[in-house]
């Protein structure tokens, strides 16, 4: 089955190895919910099939009226910190297999 992209992707090296990246959630926050969700990252090895979601923790409520978080707004070295985080968390991003969900902190650790 086909994978149907929901975003731009973008590149990053970590460890000499390239990586894509894209926004797959923004954050959001509700009063219906029971706890607000943060943002998370899909991010796979350039060369690879197998994707991981980096589920960070929700920060602090926007205030009203402010504009949505930009894929161009997330530092890059947070990105390759959760990358790097997820690779010793177990994740083999050459390997085969269902996409797998990584919860790292605020900082990408």
């Amino acid at each position: 089955m086909a994978r149907t992209k929901q975003g731009p992707e973008f590149e990053i090296d970590v460890g000499g190895d390239p990586y894509l990246w894209r926004l797959h959630r923004l954050p959001g926050w509700s009063s219906d919910a029971e706890k607000p969700h943060g943002m998370a990252l899909a991010v796979r090895h350039a060369e690879g099939q197998r994707e991981a979601v980096l589920d960070f923790p929700a920060g602090p409520q926007p205030r009203f009226g402010a504009p949505q978080l930009k894929p161009a707004q997330i530092a890059p070295a947070l990105v390759a910190k959760a990358i790097a985080s997820a690779i010793a968390a177990g994740w083999e991003p050459l390997s085969r297999g269902k996409t797998v969900t990584i919860v790292v902190d605020i900082t990408g650790g």
